[in-house]
């Protein structure tokens, strides 16, 4: 039985933070040991380019990414973990992929879609304002990281299903044309996957700078921990568990029964202090062998470096010859002599 293809691409332009680990590094760790799975984790490091053009921020997020990914345990012998721009076939798959793309299908694209109506809400002249092709074009670019490796399952948050629609489509166009090269990929929700709250009581994102980076110093990560915002109610008054940040972080770290401890201390009226001081514990407690590594990693960039490098050469082991195979496909072949 051949194994099942899954991708993930975590673009790097920040630092990993709690909801990054708790949503998606941890159960894709996880996964990295299935012997059934063959799964490609890479650094979209040309996505990064699309909002960010800071060298530096782009360069430091890599290290860290990498270096969080391993820390945590990543199976590198099952699973093929690459930087995206080591793979200069992506690049020539998507401009292949742009050529049978529909402009009308990228004009639906739900960042495009947004950013045009920031300007509009904006009363400019012109709806495209600040929109590059980049941003644009994207999901083509996503479509191609995809269909590179015939991913067949693709987890993504909600608000990602129509990246996979659109590389559905796109594959299907090209297989339509060329003959049946791709395979199509499916996206995989997981309803149980935890959405963190940040310390402003959104949900955790760097786009609004209130994220808890997960491998803080031990005392910086207390600190913040206990900045997170809660309500104005005392020791001993009952307090609601649900939109409680603190809870909803606690509870994407802790086993049913401790959940259900908790939630009978909230009715009891624990105090906010308390709660934030047990918070700590017991997310400390599971991350500091990992931290531990990370910083051992962030000490030695070389060792993270060979396992991109060696990533890179089981990747393009497969997207060198597929690639021909596109050539060939397209028309674009030597000429026999």
């Amino acid at each position: 039985m051949s194994k099942r293809i899954v991708l993930t691409g975590i673009t790097t332009t920040g630092t990993p933070h709690l909801g990054n680990y708790a949503g998606a590094i941890r159960p894709a760790i996880e996964a990295s040991k299935d012997a059934d799975v063959k799964p490609f984790y890479f650094l979209a490091d040309y996505h990064a380019l699309i909002k960010c053009q800071e060298p530096l921020r782009v360069r430091r997020s890599s290290l860290e990414i990498a270096a969080t990914w391993l820390a945590l345990g990543l199976d590198t012998s099952n699973a093929v973990f690459y930087r995206q721009s080591d793979i200069p076939e992506i690049p020539e798959l998507c401009w292949m992929l742009s050529c049978v793309t529909a402009k009308g299908l990228m004009n639906r694209s739900h960042a495009y879609k947004a950013s045009v109506a920031e300007n509009e809400a904006a009363g400019g002249n012109d709806p495209d304002k600040g929109i590059n092709m980049g941003l644009f074009s994207y999901p083509v670019l996503m479509a191609a990281d995809m269909l590179m490796f015939k991913a067949n399952k693709v987890p993504v948050g909600k608000d990602q299903i129509q990246h996979i629609e659109m590389a559905r489509d796109i594959a299907s166009r090209f297989n339509h044309i060329y003959g049946e090269h791709f395979a199509i990929p499916e996206a995989v929700i997981d309803d149980n996957s935890a959405t963190i709250l940040g310390m402003d009581g959104r949900k955790m994102s760097k786009s609004y700078n209130n994220t808890i980076p997960l491998f803080e110093t031990e005392k910086k990560f207390k600190k913040l921990i206990n900045k997170i915002k809660t309500n104005s109610l005392e020791p001993g008054e009952p307090k609601e568990t649900e939109g409680c940040t603190l809870f909803g972080i606690y509870q994407a770290f802790s086993t049913e029964s401790e959940v259900a401890e908790i939630r009978q201390r909230y009715a009891e009226g624990i105090a906010w202090g308390e709660m934030k001081k047990t918070l700590f514990e017991k997310i400390n407690e599971e991350i500091t062998p990992a931290r531990e590594r990370y910083v051992a990693l962030m000490e030695a960039p070389e060792h993270i470096e060979e396992q991109l490098q060696e990533g890179a050469r089981k990747a393009r082991q497969i997207s060198v010859p597929f690639m021909q195979e596109i050539r060939e496909a397209v028309g674009i072949s030597r000429i026999a002599i």
